[in-house]
């Protein structure tokens, strides 16, 4: 099957990592029983260098045209000073309402080998499997009205019943799917929006997810417990403010933003994006962790229908980060071979204001290459960009050699 995918490199580090997934998807072709026809387009910085829009009418419309999207990352200091309608992150809001992706899933999982690189001490993170679902085109980043006077400014926190329910019978599949239980995440003491939130999660679950378990959380609450005691969460559903908040905490448990991915779902064509941002200051040298941008491709094609060859992106990567290879955003400062974290700084394209910094790329211990992460012996000096993305491609190769050596006794059984 021929599957029609635009890639909207953007700026920064965003063409980097979008090489590799362009690489891998290749690699996979080679395997699976589908192609892939790639067309590039200019999205956010680039695109306002090149047209004066973040967002030009031709690469929305190829969007729309699209089987899926993947984008790289937007952003960065040199835009910073445009107008708020001519910077990249409008594009990227822009582009998420125009699809209609009002969904976003974040995936965190924390395997044993990378509990070593968290923050957290290894035996309270190890383990962690959950799901981040967040409303992505509704609530404060996109309410009206919205003004900034010299002395005032005005946002608006809205939500409408349906779009809270839409989002939440997304949370309550994913459930079902998985381990069958649902938090919601939301701050009904104080703000009216959140007790509306409440009840409409609580009137779905009672009308048509009763098999499934329901708890309600505050916010700050919630962002306490993901730190004490992340292993307890399954699916967790809340809105686009405190969703943008609790998934870049969730990022931290694995130790790197650069280790996790994005789908941005519920229109007719998704849209995929690793978690870290454009990390403007680490453009071109080749550092930059590709995990992140390559698991997300791995979403892309579960949404496509190919669902082994995502599976298969997965379990390389796994592979290949139990053997020992890093990037270095997951080693020690001693360890690093460049000094630079291998994700860097950037706003979130849902704000676009300040800079973010690498998250945790200070004493970790490594990991070793006898696949035992508890040995940490005789680890591997940091790759880089490249160097991990032919890594992971390795073990797809390995994937490829080793299944004629599983269809072969079948085979031989037949004649």
């Amino acid at each position: 099957m021929d599957h029609r995918i635009i890639l909207l490199p953007g700026d920064g580090v965003g063409p980097e990592v979008t090489e590799s997934v362009r690489s891998v998807l290749n690699g996979m072709s080679a395997i699976f029983s589908f192609t892939c026809q790639f067309h590039e387009y200019p999205v956010g910085g680039r695109a306002v260098d090149e047209s004066g829009s973040p967002l030009p009418d031709e690469t929305l419309e190829a969007c729309k045209n699209a089987d899926a999207v993947f984008l790289g990352a937007v952003g960065g200091p040199r835009w910073d000073d445009l107008p708020a309608e001519k910077r990249p992150e409008a594009g990227l809001l822009k582009l998420r309402r125009e699809l209609d992706v009002y969904c976003n899933l974040r995936p965190v999982r924390v395997d044993a080998f990378m509990a070593l690189y968290s923050p957290l001490k290894s035996d309270r993170v190890a383990g962690t499997d959950l799901l981040i679902v967040r409303e992505l085109t509704g609530g404060l980043y996109f309410g009206e009205p919205r003004s900034l006077a010299e002395d005032v400014a005005v946002n608006t926190l809205r939500y409408s019943a349906e779009e809270i329910s839409r989002v939440a019978r997304i949370a309550f599949d994913y459930a079902r799917k998985r381990r069958g239980s649902v938090l919601s995440v939301d701050k009904a003491n104080v703000l009216e929006v959140s007790v509306l939130w409440r009840r409409v999660v609580t009137d779905l679950h009672r009308t048509e997810y009763s098999d499934v378990d329901l708890r309600h959380m505050y916010v700050d609450n919630a962002a306490m417990q993901l730190v004490l005691d992340p292993r307890q969460f399954d699916v967790v559903l809340t809105g686009n403010l405190f969703g943008d908040i609790l998934s870049d905490l969730g990022a931290a448990l694995a130790g790197s933003v650069g280790m996790l991915p994005s789908a941005s779902i519920g229109g007719a064509v998704g849209l995929f994006e690793p978690v870290h941002g454009s990390a403007p200051d680490l453009a071109g040298k080749g550092t930059v962790n590709p995990i992140a941008a390559i698991l997300s491709a791995a979403m892309m094609l579960d949404d496509l229908g190919e669902s082994g060859a995502a599976e298969a992106i997965r379990s390389a990567v796994n592979k290949t980060l139990s053997e020992g290879f890093r990037t270095n955003d997951m080693v020690s400062e001693s360890e690093s071979t460049s000094g630079d974290p291998a994700v860097g700084t950037s706003g979130d394209p849902a704000v676009g204001t300040s800079a973010r910094p690498a998250v945790g790329t200070s004493a970790r211990p490594a990991v070793g290459t006898s696949g035992d992460p508890a040995v940490g012996t005789s680890a591997r000096p940091a790759i880089g960009t490249s160097e991990m993305t032919e890594a992971i491609l390795s073990q797809i190769r390995a994937h490829e050699i080793r299944a004629p050596q599983i269809r072969a006794p079948q085979s031989e059984l037949n004649h």
